[in-house]
């Protein structure tokens, strides 16, 4: 009876000792965000967005849940609030509509879900993992998405939902200046997190509504599996943000993975090399990444990014680019 008292002690303790730590990233968007035009009422504002995303992200990692519920749980807290350009806080296409995209995926098996061009539901993510786990498809567009996602159950609003003051005047002031869209603020609210459970899978989940003025049905790199969004067990999870279009040419997210993949570099390496080759191509932003051996980091090439880790040891946010 001892020896198998004494035998099932070391099982335990072998099993706990298996446990992968976890960690948890999450960004809310890069771009010309310096000091001087962020308030300190929306510094603070962000910084406790931020934080309550990690949060929920952090209490299923804590609770022993899976990496992919916890990039959903942090994104659908990015897309609830305001400051961020995904779900509440989305820009306006240049017609005065949204058009939400989104992507999840997961490392364990590749299971990838997506939507682009929607409106109507609350939570695009919810609608992506909807397409992933609920059909045999990997991306949906437009009023087909909406049609699958009322099928599905998930919340719906109405097109007032989105709308706030600050999205109407970039809309507003692109018309009145003609600008380009890259020109309006030049910060991409994308949201998105990446997650590494106890059991050693990750997971990656990005959320957005584009950029203000798109026209056209424009579609850009949040929902593109390899672009904006990937996981891969084998080698890392990543979400970008960013000119998009530059990051669907570069194919972003599968060239770090692949890097560290195939070449055997590290998560910080793979990701500023492909930053790197982003910004010759002319493009803007930044991902975060977190490996299976529990790499986590941010690389971007602008003024800021609005991000944030979690891990057992605990948690941090930043906004500026010489925060650490």
């Amino acid at each position: 009876m001892r020896f198998l008292i004494l035998a099932g002690a070391l099982l335990m303790s072998t099993a706990a000792q298996a446990q992968t730590p976890w960690k948890l990233v999450i960004h809310g968007g890069a771009g010309v965000i310096e000091r001087e035009r962020i308030s300190k009422e929306q510094d603070s504002d962000i910084r406790a967005a931020l934080t309550r995303a990690l949060d929920a992200g952090s209490k299923v990692l804590a609770g022993g849940g899976e990496a992919i519920d916890a990039v959903e749980a942090a994104v659908k807290v990015l897309e609830d609030d305001p400051h961020f350009n995904a779900g509440k806080g989305a820009v306006y296409t240049y017609e005065g509509k949204n058009e939400l995209d989104a992507a999840i995926m997961r490392g364990d098996t590749r299971a990838a879900g997506a939507v682009a061009g929607i409106n109507g539901t609350r939570n695009p993510i919810e609608a992506a993992r909807a397409v992933m786990e609920k059909s045999p498809h990997v991306m949906l567009i437009g009023e087909g998405a909406n049609i699958f996602s009322r099928e599905q159950g998930l919340t719906q609003v109405t097109p007032d939902y989105y709308e706030t003051p600050e999205r109407k005047r970039q809309l507003e002031e692109l018309k009145a200046n003609k600008l380009s869209w890259f020109d309006v603020d030049m910060k991409y609210g994308t949201v998105g997190a990446v997650a590494l459970d106890a059991k050693g899978h990750v997971a990656a989940a990005t959320s957005t509504g584009g950029v203000t003025g798109k026209r056209w049905g424009r579609v850009g790199d949040a929902p593109i599996i390899g672009a904006g969004t990937y996981a891969d067990d084998r080698a890392c999870a990543v979400s970008a943000t960013g000119a998009g279009e530059y990051f669907i040419r570069a194919g972003v997210a599968h060239e770090i993975c692949a890097r560290m993949r195939l070449k055997g570099e590290s998560a910080k390496a793979a990701a500023d090399a492909v930053i790197a080759d982003v910004g010759q191509l002319g493009g803007t932003g930044g991902v975060i990444v977190v490996s299976p051996k529990g790499e986590t980091i941010y690389s971007f090439n602008t003024p800021g990014m609005y991000r944030g880790m979690a891990s057992a040891d605990g948690k941090s946010v930043g906004i500026y680019g010489d925060e650490k």
